[in-house]
């Protein structure tokens, strides 16, 4: 019996994407102990995956705190890897396969580096699609892959009937108007106009709600939504992604909840400027789609409605 590492420490849209990849490595170390080292924020989340054996905490201090890299290195050091599976893939965790494995190759540190295809720079690598990266990753080291890119987020999803019956919750259609403050550019301004399409339409057929992040709960109020909460907290990442699963149709800028989504099978539409592509971070699938545009000022509230109202029934 071996001891495995995987690296992953984010985020929340990265984690759903690698459950796929994590998976495969699972299913390819039966008989070995699984470790996944990851930030803060996932800690908990990811003790849920099947087969995990633990999960270690990175703080992500800075490289000049000699100290805690010391401390983080020598716990890790300890486990007697014989292999690490790097999904994260930074310049980060490449610091840390020269500190741990200075000379190993794709046989003891799998990475996107160890593995790049001959005569291919990473440049150019990285703009394949995040998934299909995975997969070239792992099949170059050995492995089976069956879910790397078919991800499936349902480990994460906890009972919420309590919450879903504080809120009479049934059909309800579910929007993420949120974004990063310093991603503003990824924001849809019309979430407002689509609900009034969507209530002119509908009636009281759906309930539209809306599931803020912690830092978004204000923001909130400012869309004709009903907010989603639990105790007057925001929901954590395994009740909203029941809360997700159990929607009738989501439609999300491009954040965590929208490739959460995508991954937990549901219906819905995601919005996309041109920050990126949807096709570079494998967000659609098969009943998850995406609009692409130049300008999200210039996407208007009548064609995201036309797209979900084809989708939705």
């Amino acid at each position: 019996m071996s001891n495995i590492l995987i690296i992953k420490h984010g985020s929340l849209g990265d984690i759903a994407q690698a459950s796929g990849a994590i998976q495969d490595i699972c299913e390819n170390h039966l008989d070995d102990n699984i470790y996944i080292l990851t930030t803060k924020p996932y800690l908990d989340l990811l003790k849920k995956f099947p087969n995990i054996k633990d999960v270690i905490l990175d703080k992500r201090l800075s490289r000049f705190n000699i100290f805690y890299l010391y401390i983080l290195m020598k716990h890790i050091k300890k486990l007697n890897l014989s292999k690490v599976y790097d999904l994260q893939n930074s310049s980060r965790t490449n610091f840390y396969r020269k500190i741990l494995f200075p000379k190993a190759e794709n046989n003891i540190w799998s990475s996107s580096i160890t593995s790049l295809p001959k005569n291919t720079k990473k440049e150019e690598f990285d703009k394949i699609s995040v998934l299909k990266r995975f997969e070239h990753q792992l099949k170059n080291t050995g492995l089976i892959t069956k879910h790397t890119l078919y991800p499936n987020f349902d480990w994460a999803c906890v009972d919420i009937s309590k919450i879903k019956k504080n809120f009479n919750l049934e059909k309800y259609i579910l929007l993420f108007p949120f974004c990063s403050p310093h991603l503003v550019l990824k924001k849809w301004p019309y979430y407002n106009n689509l609900i009034k399409l969507i209530f002119n339409k509908f009636g009281n057929k759906y309930q539209i709600v809306t599931a803020p992040g912690p830092n978004e709960i204000a923001d909130a109020k400012n869309f004709n939504a009903n907010i989603i909460l639990n105790n007057n907290k925001a929901l954590n990442i395994s009740e909203l992604g029941s809360l997700i699963k159990s929607s009738s149709f989501v439609v999300a800028n491009d954040t965590g909840p929208a490739h959460m989504a995508a991954h937990l099978g549901v219906k819905g539409l995601t919005l996309f400027g041109q920050h990126t592509t949807a096709q570079k971070v494998s967000i659609e699938r098969e009943n998850f789609k995406a609009i692409q545009v130049n300008d999200l000022n210039k996407l208007s509230a009548e064609k995201v409605f036309q797209r979900m109202n084809e989708n939705l029934n």
